[in-house]
C-alpha cells in the first residue's frame, strides 16, 4: 500500500506525502472495524501477559528454597523477630489469600514492604524508576540517531555491489559491536575514559557528563543491529519501481534517497527499535551496577544479594510490565505508520 501511495505521489511530483497515505488508508466502516479488532486483540494479549507476569512475580518469593525471611534476617535472628516479620509480610496466611491480597494491593499501589529497609516497595521503585527510564530513553535515542543515517549511507554507497570493501567492513564492525556484551563495554569504557584518561566520571548520575559512558555502553550494540537492518531495508527499497520512476524523472539523489526511499525503509527499523527499547530498559541492570547508577537495575542487584525478596519481586514485576507495555505500544505505532501489518491479520 505504501509503495502504491508513493507511486501515485510520484506522478503528481509529491511522492510519499503523508496526506496521500492517510487518504488511501483512511478507514471506512470496515477499516474502523479492523482497527477496533486490532486494538481489542492487543489489549487482550497485554492483559493476559500482565496476569502471567504478576502471577510469576508472586510465586517467585514462594518458590525460593527455605525461608526467605530467615535468609534475609540471618540465621542468628531471634525467632520472635522472624515470626513478626513473616506476619507483617502476610506470609503466614494461606497462599491463595496472599495471592488475591497481592493483586488487590497492586491496584492500590501497594507492592509490599522491603524486608531490609522497611520502606514500601512502591516508594523505592517510584524514587528510582525515573533514573532507569532516563538512561534507557537516552540510549535508545542515541542508537536510532546513529543507526538510521549510517545504515542509509552504507546502503546508498554499496547499492548493486559497489564498494565491496565498505560493505565487508561495515558487516564486520557491526557484527562485532552487536555481539559485545554491554557490561563489558561499560567496564572497558570506565577503564579507558574514566580511570586512564580521567575525562568522564566513574560513577553516579551527577550532570550530563555522567550519562556519556552508560548511554554509550547501552546504545552501541542496538545501534549496530539497527544499522544492519536499516541497510538491508534501504537496499530493497532503492530497487523498488517507485524509486526507479523518481530517478527517471531526474530528481536529485538527495530527494530520491531521503524523500522517497527513506520513509519506506524506516518502518522495519522502527519496529525492531521499539522492541529494543524494551530490552534496553531490562538491559540497564548490569550497566547500572557498573556505574553505580541510582536506578532500578542497581537496586535489584542489591535486593537479590541481601535476599530482600519483596523488593526483588516488585522490581521484576515493573521490568516485566514495562517490556509488555512497550511491545504493545510498538505494535500500535507500527500499525499507525504502516497499516499493512496488523490489518493483514485482521
Amino acid at each position: 500500500m505504501v509503495e502504491t501511495v508513493n507511486a501515485v505521489g510520484d506522478a503528481r511530483g509529491d511522492p510519499g506525502d503523508p496526506g496521500d497515505a492517510a487518504e488511501v488508508s483512511a478507514p471506512g466502516a470496515g477499516g474502523r472495524g479492523r482497527w477496533g479488532g486490532f486494538v481489542r486483540r492487543s489489549l487482550v494479549r497485554l492483559l493476559i501477559s500482565l496476569w502471567v507476569v504478576v502471577t510469576a512475580s508472586f510465586l517467585m518469593i514462594h518458590m525460593v528454597p527455605g525461608d526467605p525471611v530467615r535468609a534475609t534476617l540471618g540465621m542468628s535472628a531471634p525467632p520472635e523477630l522472624v515470626e513478626a516479620t513473616r506476619e507483617a509480610l502476610g506470609l503466614t496466611r494461606p497462599l491463595l489469600v496472599q495471592y488475591f491480597d497481592y493483586i488487590g494491593g497492586l491496584f492500590t499501589g501497594d507492592m509490599g514492604v522491603s524486608i531490609t529497609t522497611r520502606l514500601p516497595v512502591a516508594q523505592v521503585i517510584a524514587d528510582r524508576l525515573p533514573a532507569t527510564v532516563a538512561l534507557a530513553l537516552a540510549a535508545f535515542a542515541v542508537a536510532v540517531a546513529l543507526a538510521i543515517p549510517v545504515g542509509t549511507a552504507v546502503a546508498v554507497a554499496t547499492r548493486r555491489g559497489r564498494r565491496r570493501g565498505l560493505e565487508l567492513g561495515f558487516a564486520g564492525v557491526s557484527v562485532t559491536l552487536a555481539t559485545v556484551p554491554n557490561f563489558f563495554l561499560a567496564v572497558a569504557s570506565v577503564a579507558v575514559f574514566s580511570v586512564a584518561l580521567g575525562w568522564l566520571p566513574v560513577a553516579g548520575a551527577d550532570g550530563p557528563a555522567a550519562y556519556v559512558l552508560p548511554v554509550a555502553a547501552l546504545a552501541i550494540g542496538p545501534a549496530a543491529v539497527l544499522a544492519r537492518i536499516m541497510r538491508v531495508e534501504m537496499l530493497s527499497v532503492l530497487e523498488a519501481d517507485f524509486v526507479r520512476t523518481a530517478r527517471a524523472k531526474r530528481l536529485s539523489a538527495v530527494r530520491v534517497n531521503l524523500g522517497h526511499a527513506l520513509p519506506n525503509a524506516v518502518t522495519a527499523s522502527l519496529t525492531i527499535g521499539g522492541m529494543m527499547l524494551a530490552g534496553l530498559v531490562a538491559g540497564t541492570v548490569l550497566v547500572e551496577r557498573v556505574f553505580a547508577w541510582p536506578g532500578l537495575g542497581s537496586m535489584i542487584v542489591q535486593s537479590i544479594l541481601a535476599k530482600d525478596y519483596p523488593m526483588a519481586q516488585g522490581i521484576v514485576l515493573v521490568y516485566g510490565a514495562a517490556v509488555l507495555v512497550l511491545n504493545t505500544l510498538v505494535d500500535v505505532v507500527l500499525e499507525l505508520v504502516d497499516p499493512r501489518t496488523a490489518m493483514a491479520g485482521a
